[in-house]
């Protein structure tokens, strides 16, 4: 059964999607920083222009410039760009304002990627007001239903816009899938507006807030329950759900710990998978164990059999502590939020059977994550390489919950 836990407080919001008992996702939010920065929209400045890299910096009222790359200036549809790239200079100027929409969060000394190719995520699509494309989620099971989705994308978009079906609107109908688009078409007209008025550099649009982001993107069909421990979290979400999700409302509860009873976080264990997950060497069930090491390049994740001895022969013992590892391994870097490029080490496997086993099972579980993730395949030297699309920083921060539990878990 999978489930999602949300446990509020009051600076402090954390979900955990679990599915039998076992961690898979986990996402925090203090309350006093209102969201994230990824889908923000501002009116900012270009600073200075740089021929040599096909880049601008914007100031849009951050301690760091954002990055803006020509290719995020260009129309989004390829097919409407130029033959030949023009030189960054001729589209920006230093001085020149306009609206841009954060793509990636500041990471470490750099600033935030920004982009002119605008999209607002509804429950059921992502409104693009001048993609001019068509878009369906790879998830959608069968093409029948993808052509469909389709051929409704065509009908409730205007000439010039561009919608990406989501997964949620399998199945839907085409009236939701109308109140979905002109409700955004709608708020896009009013960001535009307020862009027009506002003196740059300044904040237009703030994408929503976790409560919000949590029924129009984390709720699908595949969560059987949902528990909320805070009462006031529990009707925000309840209402949100009856705009976005009304189907899903049965699925919804509402957790009341008894005095000095332990938490929804203590009853399921967050807090200590949490910990686990986030430590250099993470044990796995058959004996073995991963080592987790981060470089400013990379992140290198080495397998070891450890204590697992087998009870057949090596070439047994190697590929099943393999195939544990690539299970965990791909639930991890979910965990851990790791982005960029990856490097396995597996423990040698004799059988190319085995070799390309273990990588289609790492392929087929990173399906499964949010975020865009790619299996490159094995490197000459006999190391998986994958990627994993870096939007925000890793970073581990101690969480306190409401009775006391004392752990480290990830921003």
């Amino acid at each position: 059964m999978k489930k999602m836990l949300v446990h509020g407080q009051k600076d402090m919001l954390q979900i955990a999607i679990i599915d039998e008992s076992s961690l898979y996702e986990y996402y925090m939010e203090k309350t006093e920083h209102a969201g994230q920065l990824v889908g923000s929209i501002y009116k900012g400045r270009v600073v200075n222009v740089l021929p040599g890299m096909q880049a601008a910096f914007v100031d849009i009222g951050l301690p760091k410039n954002a990055f803006l790359y020509i290719d995020d200036v260009l129309h989004p549809h390829l097919e409407r760009q130029p033959k030949e790239k023009p030189q960054i200079g001729q589209l920006l100027q230093p001085g020149q304002e306009l609206l841009v929409q954060v793509m990636k969060e500041p990471l470490g000394g750099k600033g935030a990627r920004v982009t002119t190719h605008f999209s607002l995520p509804g429950r059921y699509l992502v409104y693009m007001p001048i993609a001019d494309y068509i878009g369906v989620s790879k998830k959608v099971s069968t093409e029948a239903e993808r052509s469909r989705m389709r051929a409704v994308g065509e009908r409730i978009r205007l000439p010039g816009e561009g919608v990406i079906l989501r997964t949620a609107a399998e199945g839907e109908s085409l009236e939701s899938l109308q109140q979905d688009v002109q409700f955004l078409r709608e708020h896009w007209h009013e960001i535009r507006q307020r862009g027009e008025t506002a003196s740059a550099p300044t904040l237009v649009h703030r994408d929503a807030d976790l409560v919000h982001r949590l029924v129009r993107d984390l709720l699908t069909t595949e969560i059987d329950e949902i528990w909320i421990d805070d009462g006031s979290v529990y009707r925000k979400t309840r209402a949100t759900m009856k705009r976005l999700a009304p189907a899903m409302l049965p699925r919804l509860r509402l957790f009341e710990p008894q005095i000095g009873g332990a938490s929804l976080f203590q009853l399921n264990h967050i807090h200590e998978q949490l910990q686990e997950a986030s430590q250099r060497r993470y044990r796995l069930k058959c004996g073995g164990d991963l080592v987790w090491d981060q470089t400013e390049a990379l992140t290198v994740v080495d397998v070891n059999t450890g204590r697992f001895v087998g009870t057949s022969d090596l070439e047994d013992t190697v590929f099943r502590t393999n195939v544990e590892a690539a299970e965990q391994i791909a639930r991890l870097l979910r965990l851990r939020d790791v982005g960029g490029i990856i490097i396995v080490d597996f423990i040698d496997m004799e059988e190319e059977q085995h070799r390309e086993q273990v990588m289609h099972l790492l392929e087929r579980r990173v399906r499964s994550d949010r975020t865009k993730c790619q299996v490159v395949g094995w490197t000459r030297l006999g190391l998986l390489e994958m990627t994993r699309k870096k939007v925000r920083e890793q970073k581990i921060l101690p969480v306190k919950d409401s009775v006391g539990h004392r752990d480290e878990a990830r921003s």
